[in-house]
């Protein structure tokens, strides 16, 4: 089988203070900013993709005429996203966030073998920090 989906590019999750998203994802978590649009969206580099965060109230509107036509999008309440993190990795992530003052709501040993750690960001979106091999992928990057 030659699969022509090769793995995600972005995930996109949804919050209203962007101000308040942009400095947790930049300044807890250390990821690198590419771009915001105004109180639309901020986009950041996470590895080798994309994390999207929007502004839920802003991605329903139509895009107006002369702008790109991605077609309006969003969601109401809280998402998920699991950031691919090594094993090494973990225990350092976890201290990290505890540092910034974010609680650890989870921490689970998978049947697999590898562990997650979950926790919220300021718009009360489930984040996890998980090995690749809690999915039987046994190669960290």
């Amino acid at each position: 089988m030659n699969p022509m989906l090769e793995g995600m590019l972005e995930t996109a999750l949804y919050a209203r203070d962007l101000d308040q998203a942009e400095v947790f994802y930049k300044d807890v978590l250390g990821l690198e900013k590419i771009s915001r649009a105004a109180n639309r969206h901020v986009f950041f580099r996470c590895g080798p993709g994309v994390l999207l965060i929007f502004n839920p109230a802003e991605t329903v509107k139509p895009p107006a005429s002369n702008a790109l036509q991605v077609p309006p999008h969003g969601t109401s309440g809280e998402g998920h996203a699991c950031f691919r993190v090594s094993g090494r990795n973990i225990d350092a992530m976890a201290e990290r966030l505890k540092a910034a003052g974010v609680t650890i709501e989870s921490e689970v040993h998978w049947p697999n073998g590898g562990r997650s750690i979950y926790f919220r960001d300021p718009a009360g979106n489930s984040l996890e920090c998980a090995e690749a091999k809690i999915w039987g992928i046994e190669q960290d990057i």
